[in-house]
């Protein structure tokens, strides 16, 4: 008999799906899924019969890096130290999330290692993030808060490797028991104890763990369409004189303006600018032509 489900984890081949009822059923794709190129991945919605799958549904989104379809938000996981917060990547995810279309939310690990003059910092930039739209949760002071933003909504976890995604990740569930490894002291970072990317149930909807990474893929964002993919940008744009103002060189910008009058912060602005640069050298990508 034919059902639908989502898959909620990829492995070797393998797909379970997990259906209305909260059955998990393994299943395999069709050989011709291959040869018309399609691989189901996990958060896809499909049907399936006598364990093997039949269709994959559209996609509402899908992020790359980490590879998951249908996702209603994600969680970036940032660490105070070890290693360094980086407001760099942190605004490189906020913009790809963005531009799929998913909600981003904020959570700020290991804050019990790091100064009182360093986390004032921190928060005073982060507020400014908040203002903005992006909920920020600070520590494990703010899990109570954040489980209720986690309620009923498919959530992935996105982070660089040791930022303590699988620790959160416990803490929330505490029956996952998911392996957990030390920050390399010579390196700076964590080994990759996540292999893959998972869907576990919790309070009434699902969340991902994902493996880390040390580099980010722009997924398809353009120079034209990146100060779009900010909010605050976006909202001083309206006060530039000339449409499709880049706010680089142009003259009377009104980014630029709310830059110098300190109503952008200047990191974020910076950061901008070298995300623009690094979309106007990348090689555009040729797609071949079917026959």
């Amino acid at each position: 008999m034919k059902q639908t489900g989502k898959i909620i984890q990829s492995l070797s081949g393998f797909y379970d799906v997990q259906t209305a009822d909260h059955q998990i059923i393994r299943t395999r794709a069709r050989g011709n899924f291959r040869k018309r190129k399609i691989k189901p991945i996990v958060g896809d919605v499909v049907d399936f019969e006598n364990e093997y799958l039949l269709k994959i549904y559209p996609r509402k989104n899908q992020l790359v890096r980490p590879l998951i379809a249908n996702v209603d938000q994600a969680l970036v996981v940032m660490s105070s130290i070890q290693p360094a917060f980086s407001f760099n990547l942190l605004d490189r995810f906020l913009v790809i999330l963005q531009a799929q279309q998913v909600q981003p939310l904020i959570y700020v690990s290991k804050t019990d290692l790091i100064t009182p003059t360093r986390a004032d910092s921190l928060q005073a930039s982060l507020k400014y993030y908040e203002t903005w739209g992006y909920p920020v949760f600070w520590g494990a002071a703010a899990q109570t808060r954040l489980l209720k933003a986690l309620a009923q909504q498919e959530t992935v976890l996105a982070g660089q490797t040791g930022v303590g995604k699988s620790t959160l990740l416990n803490q929330l569930v505490p029956a996952l028991n998911l392996k957990t490894n030390a920050i390399s002291q010579s390196l700076n970072r964590g080994k990759h104890t996540t292999r893959r990317v998972t869907l576990y149930p919790l309070q009434s909807g699902l969340i991902a763990d994902t493996p880390g990474f040390s580099s980010l893929d722009w997924q398809k964002v353009t120079a034209g369409q990146l100060a779009t993919l900010y909010p605050d940008l976006h909202y001083y744009s309206k006060q530039c004189k000339y449409r499709g103002c880049l706010h680089l060189q142009e003259p009377h910008c009104g980014v630029k303006a709310a830059v110098n009058a300190g109503q952008i912060l200047t990191q974020r602005y910076q950061n901008y600018c070298q995300f623009q640069q690094e979309l106007s050298q990348q090689r555009p990508v040729y797609q071949k032509t079917k026959k």
